[in-house]
C-alpha cells in the first residue's frame, strides 16, 4: 500500500546463511572422519629382511674336562760324595747342562792314591805266598799241585807203605804190636799234615782274594773321588765349595733332567672314570713357547681326599729347555674325539634379559626360536635343545625381528671343523 514500506523480515537472510553454514561444518567433518577412520584399519607392510643365513648341523665337538698342574721335572736328584775327603775343585754351577758321567766336583786324592798302592802290595805278597804273580788267575789254582801239599802228600804215602808193612810183618809175627802201632799213628799223622797243608794252601788262595777284593774297593774309591751326574741334566743348586771337608753322602749338587717334562695335572673326581691312558692333552703355559699336545702316560689310582680330584701325568718334550720346570700350565684332556653336537656362531645367539634364542627362518619369513646354550668353543657355541638339523637361522640375530627374509641372501655352512663356508641359496618371495 502507497505509504506502507515493503517487510524485509530482518531475520530472513541471515537464518539461510547459518543453515548453510552449520550443514557444511557437518558435511566436512563426517568426511574427516571417515577418512581418518580409514587410514587406522589399514595395516603397513613390514620391510624385508636381507641376511646371511646359517644352516644347522652337527658338528665335531669332542668332549673336553679343563685341567691345570705343573710342569716338573723328570727327575730331579741330589748327587752326593760316596766317599769323605776335602773339596778340591768345582767344575759346574747353576744353570749349566752337563752330560751324563761329567764330573761335577773333586775330592783331594792324594790318601786315596796311597791306599791304592798299599792294597796292590798286599795282594803282590799274598800272591807270592802260594807262588803267583798278578797275572794268574786265581779260578785255575788247583790245591793239590802246591809244593807244600805235594811234601805231605808224599810223606803220606811213605807212611802208609810203612803201616802197611808193619802189619805184614806182625802178620808173620815178626814184628810186635807196638811196632804196628807206632806205623800206624805215624800215617795219621801224615794224613793229618797232608790235609794241613791242603787247607793251608786254600787259606793262602782265599787271602789273595781278599786282597784283590780290597785293591778293587782302594781303586773305586779313588775313582769316586771325582763326582759325576748320573744322567744328562742340568744343575739346579750346587751345595759344595773348594776346601769343604764332606762326609759320605753329603750333598754336592742338585740335578735336574728337564727333557721331557712331567705334565702333573688334575681333573674333578667327577670325570676320574672318564680318564684313560693314551688320552689327548691341549696346554698352555702364561709365558713361553707354546706347548705341543701330549697324551696321557700315567694316572693316579686313587682320589685325592682334599681336592676330590685324580693326578696324572702327560710327558712334555722339552729338547731346546725352552720351558722351566716348575711353571704352571693349565688346558684340557679330551676324553671323548668323536662327540658330535649342533653349534651354531656366536654372532646367531640372542641374549637378553636371561633369555636366548635365535631367529629362524620359517616359510620364508624370520621367527623367534627360544634355545638352550652348552658350552663355548672358539667362535662356536653349543645348541643343546631348540634346533634341529637342516633348519636356518640368521648369522647375525642382531638383524632379527618377525618379518620376511627376501632374496638374494646367502647360506653359510659350518663345517666339522668350526670353518664356514658361503653359498647363494634363493627362497620364493613371501
Amino acid at each position: 500500500m502507497p505509504g506502507h514500506p515493503t517487510p524485509r523480515g530482518p531475520s530472513g537472510p541471515p537464518e539461510f546463511l547459518l543453515l548453510g553454514l552449520l550443514f557444511a561444518l557437518a558435511a566436512g567433518s563426517t568426511g574427516c572422519s571417515e577418512s581418518e577412520g580409514g587410514a587406522a584399519t589399514v595395516t603397513p607392510t613390514p620391510s624385508p629382511i636381507r641376511a646371511t643365513l646359517v644352516e644347522v648341523s652337527e658338528q665335531q665337538w669332542p668332549s673336553e674336562v679343563a685341567t691345570q698342574g705343573n710342569l716338573v721335572a723328570d727327575e730331579t736328584t741330589v748327587v752326593g760324595a760316596k766317599v769323605a775327603g776335602r773339596i778340591d775343585q768345582v767344575h759346574v754351577d747353576l744353570g749349566d747342562f752337563v752330560e751324563a758321567g761329567t764330573v761335577l766336583a773333586s775330592l783331594d786324592r792324594r790318601e786315596l792314591q796311597e791306599q791304592v798302592r798299599q792294597a796292590e802290595a798286599e795282594l803282590i805278597q799274598a800272591r807270592a805266598a802260594i807262588g803267583l804273580d798278578l797275572q794268574d788267575s786265581l779260578d785255575e789254582v788247583e790245591p793239590e799241585a802246591f809244593p807244600i801239599v805235594l811234601e805231605q802228600k808224599a810223606l803220606w804215602d811213605q807212611a802208609r807203605a810203612d803201616r802197611d808193612r808193619s802189619a805184614a810183618l806182625r802178620n808173620r809175627q815178626v814184628a810186635t804190636d807196638t811196632e804196628y802201632e807206632t806205623a800206624l799213628t805215624a800215617e795219621q799223622v801224615a794224613r793229618a799234615r797232608y790235609a794241613a797243608a791242603i787247607n793251608s794252601v786254600r787259606e793262602l788262595i782265599a787271602t789273595a782274594r781278599v786282597r784283590t777284593a780290597q785293591l778293587e774297593l782302594a781303586r773305586q774309591a779313588l775313582e769316586e773321588a771325582e763326582i759325576r751326574a748320573p744322567f744328562d741334566a742340568r744343575i739346579q743348586d750346587r751345595h759344595v765349595s773348594p776346601g769343604m771337608y764332606v762326609q759320605v753322602g753329603a750333598p754336592v749338587a742338585t740335578l735336574i733332567r728337564d727333557d721331557p717334562l712331567r705334565y702333573r695335572g688334575t681333573v674333578p673326581e667327577l670325570f676320574a672314570s672318564s680318564l684313560a691312558i693314551g688320552q689327548l692333552v691341549r696346554l698352555r703355559v702364561e709365558t713361553g713357547p707354546e706347548l705341543p699336545e701330549v697324551t696321557i702316560s700315567r694316572i693316579s689310582p686313587s682320589i685325592d681326599p682334599l681336592s676330590r680330584s685324580v693326578l696324572f701325568e702327560a710327558s712334555v718334550p722339552n729338547p731346546d729347555h725352552a720351558i722351566q720346570a716348575g711353571q704352571f700350565s693349565q688346558g684340557e684332556v679330551v676324553l671323548d674325539q668323536s662327540r658330535r653336537i649342533i653349534a651354531l656362531p656366536k654372532s646367531a645367539v640372542v641374549e637378553f634379559a636371561g633369555t636366548r634364542k635365535v631367529w629362524k627362518v620359517v616359510d620364508g619369513s624370520a621367527v623367534e626360536q627360544p634355545v638352550e646354550l652348552g658350552g663355548h668353543r672358539d667362535d662356536l657355541i653349543e645348541i643343546l635343545d631348540g634346533l634341529e638339523p637342516g633348519e636356518q637361522v640368521l648369522l647375525d640375530g642382531s638383524l632379527g625381528r618377525p618379518a620376511p627374509v627376501e632374496i638374494p641372501m646367502e647360506i653359510a655352512a659350518l663345517h666339522n671343523d668350526g670353518g664356514s663356508g658361503e653359498h647363494p641359496s634363493k627362497f620364493p618371495r613371501p
